[in-house]
C-alpha cells in the first residue's frame, strides 16, 4: 500500500505520457532532419527525458508536501492514500531524485545541469510561495509543465536550419501552454473551497467565478491564433484534424462552462481538457505517419 501511495504522490500515471510526448516532439517537430531511429537511440535525449521525468516526479512530491492540508478538502480520498507515506519519507525521496537528476544532467553537459538545477528550484519556489498568488501562480504552474520540452529544444536548436521552424515550434508550445493554462484555471474553480479555506489567492477566490469564466473564455478564443499558424503556415499533415476537433470541442466546452456551478461539473470540464492534452500527444504522429512505417521497416532490416 505504501508503494501504491508513493505512486499516487508522484502521479506515476502521468510520467509515461510526458515521456511519450517528449520523444514524439523530438521525432516529429524538433529533429525532423534526423531519422526516427537515430532520435530514439540518442543517448543524450534519453538522459534528458529521464532527468525530466524524475524532476517532474520530485515536483509532484514537493507540491504534495505543501498542499497536504488543502488536499484533505479538495481530494479527501487521494489525500488519505497519499498520507500512508510519511512526510519525512516524501522529503527523502524528493532530495534523492533531485540528486540523481543533477548527476544525470552532468552526463549531457554543464548547460543541461544548469537547466535542471534552475528547473528544480523553480518548482520548489512555485510550490512553497508562488502558487498562493493570483494569476502568477497559474502562469508559473503552466510554464513548469512545458519547460521539459524546452530542455529537448536546447539539444536540437543548433540543427534547425530553417528559421521559420522556430515559429512552428513556438506555435505548438503556445497552443499547449493555453490548454494547460485553461486547465489550471478550471482546477481553481473545481478546488475553490479548499483554496479559500487555506488562503490561496486564486482568481475565483479573489475575483469570483464569473471573472474566472471570462478569462477562460478569452483563453479559449486565443487558441485560434496558434492553430491558424500551424494549419495555414506549416504542414502539420493529418494533425490538422486534431486541431479542428479541438476548436469544436472548446466551443461546447465554453457552453457547458457558463452553465457549470458545482465541483462535479467543473471536474467534467477538467477531464475534457485532460483528454485534449493526452490526445494531442498521440496525434503528434499524424504530422508524418510514414515515419512510423519507415522506422518499422528499418528495425526489421536490422
Amino acid at each position: 500500500m505504501k508503494i501504491i501511495s508513493l505512486f499516487s504522490v508522484v502521479r506515476g500515471y502521468n510520467i509515461p505520457i510526458i515521456v511519450l510526448a517528449q520523444y514524439l516532439s523530438a521525432i516529429f517537430i524538433l529533429a525532423k532532419n534526423k531519422s526516427a531511429l537515430e532520435t530514439l537511440l540518442d543517448f543524450n535525449l534519453f538522459i534528458i527525458v529521464l532527468a525530466s521525468s524524475l524532476t517532474i516526479a520530485s515536483g509532484y512530491i514537493i507540491n504534495n508536501f505543501y498542499d497536504s492540508q488543502k488536499d484533505l478538502i479538495n481530494r479527501p480520498r487521494k489525500s488519505m492514500l497519499d498520507r500512508l507515506v510519511s512526510q519525512k519519507t516524501k522529503l527523502t525521496v524528493y532530495f534523492s531524485l533531485n540528486f540523481i537528476v543533477a548527476f544525470l544532467a552532468l552526463l549531457v553537459s554543464w548547460r543541461a545541469s544548469l537547466f535542471f538545477s534552475v528547473y528544480i528550484f523553480l518548482i520548489w519556489f512555485y510550490s512553497h510561495k508562488v502558487k498562493r498568488f493570483t494569476i502568477i501562480g497559474n502562469l508559473m504552474s503552466t510554464l513548469m509543465a512545458i519547460l521539459p520540452f524546452f530542455a529537448i529544444f536546447l539539444m536540437y536548436y543548433k540543427d534547425i536550419e530553417d528559421k521559420s521552424s522556430y515559429v512552428v515550434i513556438f506555435s505548438h508550445a503556445t497552443f499547449l501552454f493555453l490548454l494547460l493554462l485553461i486547465r489550471e484555471m478550471i482546477k481553481d474553480l473545481e478546488n475553490i473551497i479548499g483554496d479559500f479555506s487555506n488562503d490561496y489567492q486564486t482568481i475565483p477566490v479573489v475575483y469570483g467565478e464569473k471573472v474566472s469564466k471570462y478569462i477562460i473564455t478569452v483563453l479559449c478564443f486565443l487558441t485560434i491564433i496558434p492553430v491558424y499558424i500551424l494549419i495555414e503556415l506549416d504542414d502539420v499533415g493529418y494533425m490538422d484534424i486534431y486541431f479542428y476537433v479541438c476548436l469544436i470541442i472548446l466551443i461546447f466546452f465554453l457552453l457547458y462552462l457558463w452553465k457549470s456551478k458545482t465541483k462535479e461539473e467543473f471536474l467534467k470540464l477538467h477531464n475534457v481538457l485532460k483528454f485534449l492534452i493526452v490526445a494531442g500527444v498521440f496525434c503528434i504522429v499524424l504530422i508524418d505517419p510514414t515515419v512510423l512505417w519507415n522506422g518499422r521497416n528499418l528495425l526489421l532490416k536490422i
